[in-house]
């Protein structure tokens, strides 16, 4: 972390000992009874974790997105499933109110959601609409001064937590010249019509809050528009663009809480005779996770860097999400063959990362997603 300034390094230091002394000695039983530690939630808002990049007039840290990520790899190194909360209750919760709400939006709502004492999910997603987003089937048409949504959503994050406060969803509001207009549209929990439905059973982030969400007839005030009508998918298009950067840092805490384990293992794990960290097949794959840790933290930090100076950063954001999502699952893969049988053990930490670790190369733009974003960067995708 040789870039980063003493402010950093003081917040990359205070989240790492938050992250071991309270997050790290529950993450088994979260993970074990798919549950959300809404205690773990509220501490991290009583440090301010989910102010930082957020200004002070709403209740911020006025922080930037550098700090953001460094909190968040600082949680995935020992719990993805918490890092994912943060992540989401910042970039797809809290910043869609910041960039795009009305003033009179963001005094109602940031607060609560800076500090922690609410949620908000990002409904993009639908079962006929992931990366091809522009496929959106929801819609919300005017009848008076209300939005009446119909549709649903999958997969959506921190959408029904006891402290969920409403959803931001896309919905088409129109067609103008036989292009669909995809506008956002703030809905609150307990609307009538809008049914967080059932939580999934998933592969890993299993104490991560997770959700189908259904709208039948849902009316929400006609004030409740998110931004410019018809520029919901682009606007949402640059959130993703700022998430990618978050699930990169996300991923390089978990690339190096493998590495950890595997390095602590491999010293205290005698084999024929000698440690296992002495044989060289050993002392190679570990070289190997360290330079993927490393050259995560390079590409994440470039384009949080980037973002923070308001220079163009779509196409490293990809870079560092394609580059961070492989590095967890590749480390996650090794390390769980450093421990041998234990690494299929789910009291130990790698056998959750092993689990955890595929979905970052899937969600906020699967890998295929962020190599056409950087073809594109190149000029070779049309």
């Amino acid at each position: 972390m040789e870039d980063l300034s003493e402010e950093e390094r003081e917040l990359a230091a205070m989240v790492r000992e938050f992250a071991e002394t309270v997050v790290a000695p529950q993450s088994y039983e979260a993970d074990r009874t798919h549950t959300l530690s809404m205690d773990v939630v509220a501490q991290m808002g009583d440090l301010g974790l989910f102010g930082l990049p957020f200004p002070e007039e709403y209740g911020g840290q006025g922080g930037d997105y550098m700090a953001l990520g460094i909190a968040i790899e600082a949680l995935g190194r020992v719990d993805q499933s918490i890092a994912i909360t943060l992540e989401a209750g910042v970039s797809l919760g809290a910043m869609p109110i910041f960039r795009f709400g009305t003033e009179e939006q963001r005094q109602e709502l940031l607060p609560d959601l800076l500090a922690g004492r609410a949620l908000a999910g990002f409904g993009l997603t639908e079962p006929e609409a992931g990366s091809d987003a522009g496929a959106t089937r929801t819609t919300a048409r005017l009848e008076g001064d209300e939005w009446v949504i119909e549709g649903s959503k999958q997969f959506i994050t921190n959408s029904g937590t006891p402290i969920t406060r409403f959803v931001t969803v896309t919905a088409v509001t129109g067609v103008e010249n036989g292009r669909k207009e995809v506008s956002t549209i703030i809905v609150p929990n307990g609307t009538p019509g809008f049914t967080v439905e059932p939580p999934y059973d998933k592969v890993g982030w299993n104490a991560s809050d997770t959700h189908p969400l259904s709208f039948q007839g849902a009316r929400v005030p006609v004030a409740n528009l998110l931004g410019e009508r018809g520029r919901g998918f682009k606007n949402f298009l640059s959130i993703l663009d700022e998430g990618r950067i978050a699930i990169a840092a996300l991923s390089t805490g978990a690339a190096e809480g493998c590495l950890e384990a595997a390095i602590d293992y491999a010293k205290s794990r005698t084999i024929f005779g000698s440690a296992l960290s002495t044989r060289q097949n050993a002392q190679f794959t570990l070289a190997r996770m360290r330079a993927r840790v490393h050259t995560a933290r390079l590409a994440w930090h470039h384009a949080a860097r980037l973002r923070d100076a308001d220079k163009p950063f779509a196409e490293a954001a990809a870079i560092a999400k394609l580059v961070a999502g492989e590095a967890a699952m590749d480390n996650a893969r090794d390390a769980t063959q450093i421990f041998g049988g234990n690494g299929f053990m789910n009291e130990f930490p790698v056998a959750r990362h092993y689990r955890d670790s595929k979905i970052l190369e899937i969600g906020e733009g699967t890998t295929e997603v962020q190599l056409l974003v950087i073809a594109r960067g190149l000029g070779l995708a049309g």
